[in-house]
């Protein structure tokens, strides 16, 4: 006989409900792992971080921690906020303005004897690198010295998880990196899941070891940011994460067993998945990385691979990078790619130029459509691949 499986150590959120605010959420944090929380504002997240601290209580579903049931709409179970020993940061931070750093800090110390306190306080503020200011009250702090005392309180308080809501958005830039390196060293401190709730796509990149895409409060995708930014699931994620080269086409099988997409005059070589069809209606996505610009005086043999025609409707210098906009005679979506700005000018890139690029075919990613729609009879699906 197997032994029974140990129950999981990690944040396990499943919830469900149709309104006022409506949750379709199913996703797990590791202890240690820092899972970001992406999508547009309304989306739901702070409301399931709401949820997971116990200070909004969801129609249906569970939450488990460290092996510890915290919701369960079927068994009747919702522990209390204090029960569930959360640490919080909230997007204000919610200092107490009337007590110091150290005692804003000590607030959260209900579970240690009292004579320990404010020791434990000061070694929690140098922890955040603010020796020396236990006294200040949050006025006489800056932005980043005010968010430091309210992650040393979610941390005093032992939590079994730490949630992040919006904890960098009321600092200026530079305070900002600062405070997303100091997080990354802090995670080597702790064990326990941390979620972060963010709009910023290149933080949630930096920081965390796996993104879940919410809109409506529907978990859409979860995964690295490697994947998902390579392979979004369908043209909605895509534009969750602000992936612009989304376009719409047909499976195309070949006789000879090669696959691809037919889009407009084109036939791009790219993998299907098993389940679409020859003629099926289907997106597809291509990653900025895996456009190749046509190179005027050099061509190279990757000229070869799905190369397609059109001409700059739009270029952006910032800097040493520019972006490239391209148009198309049969498609009103374009195409967006970045090049080095002295490449650009080298290759005589400007607006209303004709430019070929290829479109590499292991960064093709197709997504079916939820109801294919086949090609009806008379149509040509066009020949095989070459």
């Amino acid at each position: 006989m197997s032994e029974p499986s140990s129950p999981p150590q990690g944040l396990e959120v499943r919830l469900q409900q149709a309104g006022p605010i409506p949750l379709a959420a199913d996703f797990h944090c590791a202890p240690g792992e820092l899972l970001a929380l992406v999508g547009p504002s309304g989306g739901g997240k702070t409301t399931l971080l709401r949820a997971i601290a116990g200070l909004y209580r969801p129609e249906r579903g569970s939450i488990r921690c460290a092996g510890e049931t915290w919701f369960d709409a079927e068994g009747g179970v919702c522990l209390s906020p204090q029960r569930r020993r959360i640490g919080l940061v909230f997007q204000d931070y919610a200092l107490f303005p009337h007590l110091t750093a150290q005692a804003n800090v000590m607030a959260a110390m209900d579970h240690v004897p009292r004579g320990e306190r404010a020791a434990r306080a000061s070694r929690w503020l140098a922890q955040v690198r603010l020796e020396g200011l236990e006294g200040r009250y949050p006025a006489a702090l800056s932005g980043g010295q005010r968010q430091r005392v309210a992650v040393a309180r979610a941390l005093a308080r032992e939590p079994r998880a730490l949630l992040l809501d919006e904890p960098f958005s009321a600092v200026d830039q530079v305070t900002r990196r600062r405070l997303q390196r100091e997080l990354a060293q802090l995670r080597e401190m702790i064990d326990i899941p941390i979620m972060l709730v963010t709009h910023d796509l290149e933080e949630a990149a930096a920081l965390a070891d796996r993104l879940c895409v919410l809109h409506a409060g529907e978990t859409l995708q979860s995964g690295t940011a490697e994947a998902l930014f390579r392979r979004p699931v369908s043209p909605q994620v895509a534009r969750l994460l602000d992936k612009h080269n989304v376009f719409e086409g047909q499976a195309l099988r070949g006789n000879d067993g090669q696959s691809g997409v037919q889009w407009g005059p084109y036939r791009l070589t790219a993998e299907l998945p098993a389940n679409v069809a020859s003629g099926d209606q289907l997106h597809w996505y291509v990653p900025p990385s895996d456009v190749v610009l046509h190179r005027r005086a050099r061509p190279s043999r990757g000229e070869r691979e799905n190369p397609v025609h059109g001409w700059v409707s739009e270029m952006i210098v910032l800097g040493g990078i520019a972006q490239v906009t391209l148009s198309f005679a049969h498609t009103r979506d374009s195409l967006r790619f970045e090049i080095a700005t002295h490449a650009a000018r080298r290759n005589g890139l400007s607006r209303g130029e004709p430019v070929g690029v290829s479109l590499l075919a292991a960064g093709l990613h197709v997504m079916p459509d939820a109801g294919p729609r086949r090609l009806s009879e008379g149509q040509h699906e066009g020949p095989g691949l070459d």
